[in-house]
């Protein structure tokens, strides 16, 4: 069962959760650090950052920049032998001691090793909250055990656009028509620098799960559809395809959905539910 909490965020609600952010730093890079801690403060706070492996290697001088400016903590652990991976075993022994503190309310493991995913479904058997980080490369085992799973190709920082000659500067009439063309198209829309992470629009799949989301009126409510996305595919995002929100996604996806809001009985909050087209 995905936890209510990681539902919330679907739709930015609050954080909520005390959470314990792991990371392997022989699998994991530093460039996405200032991504990866925003993205956890949108589910909650990160009560414990640690992050583990040898230091004293060149391959991880890269994590030595920003230890201190984003307060990790690290631990070092020296390779007891060659190819024998040392950091995997102190990582997974911390996190069980933390477990047992029952002082948080999930982790975040950050990794694309699938010696992870053991870990994973053990903490999930607390009834804990558990979000994984890690590259597209992260094998399914280790996604799936997770209650929510992203991408960290999509945290890496954005390139900064060059300066525009003003001889270049578009008229605000054709800055309009650009914006329609684009919006009309965003189905391809992706940043510059992440072409490579896009993907395509899984139709079917968003359709299939939908229509397996519906109430006894034919329409489904929004974050009953995103746990149900979740349920089947925990690396599912949004922002994949060029959204911010799911409910971007669907009031922008007019192809595919209908939409109707509902205020709740006895307050001003109005609610999103959705159907298929």
């Amino acid at each position: 069962m995905v936890n209510p909490r990681i539902i919330a965020k679907i739709e930015s609600e609050e954080p909520t959760l005390r959470l314990a952010v792991l990371i392997d730093a022989d699998n994991a890079q530093a460039s996405v650090i200032d991504g990866l801690l925003k993205e956890v403060a949108s589910f909650g706070e990160a009560t414990v950052k640690r992050i583990y492996g040898d230091f004293t290697s060149p391959a991880s001088s890269q994590w030595k920049k920003v230890l201190n400016q984003y307060a990790i903590k690290p631990v070092q652990q020296f390779a007891y032998t060659t190819g024998k991976n040392a950091t995997d075993s102190t990582l997974i022994i911390d996190a069980m001691d933390l477990l047992y503190t029952r002082r948080f309310d999930g982790f975040c493991l950050v990794s694309s090793d699938s010696d992870f995913t053991g870990l994973a479904l053990r903490i999930r058997e607390e009834g804990l909250t558990i979000v994984g980080f890690g590259e597209q490369k992260t094998p399914d085992a280790f996604r799936n055990a997770c209650h929510k799973f992203i991408f960290t190709e999509y945290l890496r920082p954005t390139v900064q656009a060059p300066e525009v000659s003003p001889s270049l500067i578009v008229p605000a009439k054709q800055k309009i028509d650009v914006i329609q063309s684009q919006s009309q198209s965003s189905e391809t829309k992706q940043p510059e620098n992440k072409q490579s992470f896009a993907k395509k629009f899984p139709r079917e799949f968003i359709v299939e799960a939908l229509e397996n989301s519906y109430d006894h009126t034919g329409w489904a409510h929004l974050g009953t559809f995103g746990s149900y996305l979740l349920k089947l595919q925990p690396d599912f995002d949004s922002r994949l395809y060029g959204f911010k929100k799911l409910s971007d996604l669907v009031k922008t996806r007019t192809d595919v959905f209908q939409t109707t809001e509902r205020t709740i009985p006895g307050t001003d909050t109005k609610v999103l539910y959705i159907k298929v087209r």
